[in-house]
């Protein structure tokens, strides 16, 4: 196993050789972090050599086969993703790749492999990331406004959590208010189109 001295391009040759190999590794993210602020944190980072040599794919999972995701992109772009034993899988928090589902929105990070597949180093399975003002709350929901969509999003016990201003991150939501601007980190639900709220941020 890669430790933290190792040079960028060891980790990317690492990531490869467990696609092509099939080795078993542990706890590995050769490329980066997997906690959900990454995954938007990672393509603003060009200057990263590790950063820099991966590649990102996002859209809807249209079908899993095996070890390999069929994901259609937003933008019209087809992607084939492959787990490998070193995929780290997000979705609400870290999990396997037993819990992704086709209609699954998906963000990936990882490495091109010779025969045009990404080799996935992260997964974060139908994260969202949303600017959104609290239109009402209840004990287990909070109604969003966002744009012209309203939302429902889902205040997980034990999970979801608050950041006021530059304060550390809290389980106290109490200070959430009616008609507040709020950045909304979660996951979408496709079912019914809800969110399991991972963190509500705001600027005060």
């Amino acid at each position: 196993m890669q430790n933290s001295a190792s040079t960028p391009f060891d980790r990317r040759r690492f990531l490869t050789s467990a696609a092509v190999a099939g080795a078993t590794i542990v706890g590995a993210s050769a490329l980066g972090g997997l906690d959900p602020d990454a995954a938007f944190a990672a393509p603003m980072r060009p200057t990263d050599p590790a950063i820099a040599a991966a590649d990102f794919a996002e859209g809807i999972i249209t079908g899993v086969k095996g070890s390999t995701l069929h994901v259609h992109g937003s933008f019209g772009t087809d992607y084939l993703i492959r787990l490998t034993n070193a995929t780290s899988v997000w979705k609400v928090h870290p999990t396997t790749a037993a819990a992704i589902e086709t209609g699954d929105g998906m963000y990936a990070r990882g490495v091109r492999m010779p025969d045009g597949t990404i080799a996935a180093d992260a997964i974060w399975v139908n994260i969202v990331n949303i600017t959104c003002k609290v239109r009402a709350i209840t004990s287990d929901r909070v109604h969003l406004q966002h744009n012209q969509h309203t939302i429902v999003g889902r205040i997980l016990t034990g999970t979801t959590v608050a950041t006021y201003g530059h304060a550390s991150a809290t389980k106290d939501l109490s200070r959430l208010r009616v008609g507040q601007a709020v950045q909304v980190l979660g996951a979408w639900r496709p079912a019914d189109g809800s969110v399991d709220v991972v963190r509500f941020s705001t600027g005060h």
